[in-house]
């Protein structure tokens, strides 16, 4: 959703076609012998109650979804996507090493409240920042952050200071713009910024926010990378597969999703997500499965 002279890493959606998103769905006919009537699988599917996936394109089988103690929404989240975006992207760039200090920017997101949790698993002191006061708290109480703050109603260069008195170790980008500028300030030398996305400036294509900072990255040698999950995932699918839901039930990693139901409110979810107000990963159901 974006003016067609706007390049980026996927192609824009197309008028009168649509739209896609990552779904868990029941197969309910399949001319693919990989795949058998009752079967759950996620991948890729239409805004629709019903979608037709020739060949079964880049599906993927939910062995024992039924039986499983894990919901089905987490395969759209914490083992879904958002997950592998904070586990490779956390490994791959971050490199995370014991003692150091992270910060999260949207970090009670469903990108970043993974990113914490494995940090805290891997022995690093995690920061994170949201834009309401309930995140905050959930950062706080559930996720044993090391310190957050809302970074609305704060001087986000002061609030970092006291945050991270050591500096920034690492930081995991998820917001650009005036934050990326501060926390610039704050890295350490040798710091590494995963770059995750960039949400504060998806609607300013024609007006993005200026970066002051910039030369930082220089002088601190700072590595500064942007990602696609689907380029790296291959590398750590193994790992993550046996990481992830080993530490979820061993409660070192909860997740937090935010549902809607119904087809007719997939709009107003989508919506959500560009005003800040969804609280963890949006899903929006559409049956019982």
């Amino acid at each position: 959703m974006r003016p067609a002279n706007v390049k980026s890493y996927a192609p824009a959606f197309a008028l009168g076609e649509v739209m896609t998103a990552g779904g868990v769905s029941e197969v309910i006919k399949s001319k693919n012998p990989e795949y058998k009537e009752g079967d759950i699988v996620t991948g890729m599917v239409g805004w629709e109650n019903y979608s037709v996936v020739p060949e079964g394109k880049d599906l993927r089988k939910i062995d024992n979804a039924r039986e499983s103690s894990i919901p089905l929404s987490y395969h759209l989240g914490v083992l879904g996507m958002p997950g592998m975006t904070a586990y490779a992207g956390l490994f791959k760039i971050g490199e995370p090493k014991k003692g150091e200090t992270i910060f999260i920017s949207a970090a009670s997101g469903a990108v970043g409240q993974v990113v914490g949790q494995i940090a805290k698993v891997k022995g690093l002191r995690v920061v994170g920042t949201a834009g309401d006061d309930s995140k905050v708290e959930y950062l706080l109480k559930e996720l044993k952050f090391d310190a957050a703050f809302n970074y609305k109603k704060v001087d986000l260069d002061q609030a970092l200071s006291e945050a991270c008195p050591n500096g920034i170790d690492v930081y995991f980008e998820n917001v650009g713009g005036k934050m990326l500028d501060v926390v610039l300030k704050h890295c350490n030398d040798f710091a590494r910024i995963p770059v995750c996305g960039m949400i504060s400036q998806y609607n300013r294509f024609l007006n993005p926010e200026p970066i002051y900072n910039i030369a930082m990255i220089l002088t601190k040698r700072i590595r500064f990378q942007g990602f696609i999950v689907r380029e790296i995932a291959a590398d750590y699918a193994a790992q993550f597969a046996q990481d992830v839901p080993a530490w979820i039930k061993e409660g070192k990693l909860i997740y937090k999703d935010d549902q809607m139901d119904g087809i007719e409110n997939a709009p107003e979810a989508f919506l959500r997500i560009l005003r800040g107000e969804n609280f963890g990963k949006q899903v929006v159901k559409l049956a019982d499965l």
